[in-house]
């Protein structure tokens, strides 16, 4: 039998998973925002084929995705059209991509290659505190 550590007191565990569900929540809001951006950015609109073909699901699910989005404020869209980022759309989208560089650049600067970095950025940046991620900042400004 192993040596195991104690249980956290329970408020403090339910605490931690209480915020673990809400950035799983908000994970696809995210990455879809961001996505919306960037493909505006580099493309000059966001279609619903080009987000599933990048995020390999369904139009269907897209479809479904954008209205949800748009109820929520982030997006706006009309059938057979670009999808476009509300003004709250563009801040969450500016917000996820400033997390992303900086899981990236920090990961980069403990000496992970460029393409896991990436990849790696894409999961870590849903669930960094802003305590975290201001820890981040600091470490890479000492590189």
């Amino acid at each position: 039998m192993t040596d195991t550590a104690p249980l956290p007191d329970e408020a403090d565990q339910a605490r931690t998973f209480t915020r673990l569900r809400e950035a799983h929540a908000s994970e696809v809001t995210e990455d879809y925002v961001e996505l919306i951006a960037d493909l505006i950015d580099s493309e000059g609109e966001a279609r619903a084929v080009a987000l599933a073909n990048r995020f390999g699901v369904t139009p269907a699910t897209v479809n479904n995705t954008v209205k949800r989005l748009e109820r929520d404020g982030y997006v706006t869209s009309r059938p057979y059209r670009s999808i476009f980022l509300t003004d709250k759309g563009r801040a969450l989208a500016e917000d996820c991509r400033e997390r992303h560089q900086i899981v990236t650049q920090f990961l980069l600067a403990l000496g992970v290659s460029a393409d896991v970095a990436e990849a790696d950025a894409e999961g870590i940046e849903h669930h960094v505190s802003a305590e975290t991620l201001d820890a981040f900042r600091n470490f890479i400004a000492t590189k």
